[in-house]
């Protein structure tokens, strides 16, 4: 077994006190060549150095004696819908129910409390056309990592948050987290890039709320696909 250390930041965040779901898969994801899953089995605690053991092809994120989260490669084949443009992903977002309530408004991802230059500011909404959401994502250069490119972490989380809206609404004494996500990526997206991010339902099972979430670049090719299992909680498991 060889193992590493991570430290997930607090700008990071998805509730206040742990890591957005689809950054820290994400991050789990790139220890693997192509597409992963990565199953969360506790929440990713903040400015926290925490391991990644590396073992008969499975990784885990784990902090003491606690396994964080746990992933493996994976294939995924997924039918995407169309895309909508960008002035209907830009329509779509004016009616995010992020910014009527929302159980994580600083959410690095989707909060609407997170400024422009430093959360990714994705506010999926219902588009007209059908029962998917979307939202444009305009590249911030902070996320650049190899000249503009952006690392595959934002991608993951921008999987994460845009799935979890295809499956809302919840009710008001409860939330959603994410338990499972599984991706594939197929290419890059750049400082400055405008993207159309989608998601659309495909199933429920009692607790769990099942969805599918693309990210499309400014060409309009799709760069990352993903399906996503959440799991319905109390909302006041995350209370102060």
């Amino acid at each position: 077994m060889s193992s590493s250390t991570l430290i997930i930041r607090s700008r990071f965040c998805g509730p206040d006190k742990s890591g957005n779901g689809g950054y820290v898969c994400g991050r789990v994801a790139a220890c693997f060549p192509g597409a992963a899953s990565v199953r969360l089995k506790a929440p990713p605690p903040l400015e926290t150095e925490l391991r990644i053991e590396h073992a008969d092809g499975v990784v885990r994120l784990v902090h003491g004696a606690t396994i964080i989260a746990e992933g493996s490669s994976a294939s995924l084949e997924l039918k995407l819908p169309a895309a909508p443009s960008l002035p209907e992903a830009q329509a779509a977002a004016e009616s995010c129910p992020g910014f009527r309530r929302h159980p994580f408004p600083r959410c690095f991802v989707c909060g609407p409390k997170r400024a422009a230059g430093d959360g990714m500011r994705i506010f999926p909404g219902p588009v007209a056309s059908g029962s998917m959401v979307a939202a444009p994502w305009l590249v911030d250069s902070s996320l650049a990592e190899e000249g503009e490119k952006t690392g595959a972490e934002f991608l993951w989380a921008a999987l994460d948050c845009t799935s979890g809206f295809a499956v809302l609404p919840v009710p008001e004494d409860k939330a959603i987290v994410l338990g499972e996500l599984s991706a594939r990526i197929d290419g890059a997206v750049t400082a400055g890039e405008a993207c159309v991010v989608l998601g659309w339902p495909l199933q429920v099972e009692g607790r769990k709320r099942i969805a599918g979430a693309a990210v499309f670049g400014q060409s309009g090719a799709p760069v990352a696909v993903g399906r996503a299992t959440w799991i319905e909680v109390p909302l006041s498991a995350f209370a102060a």
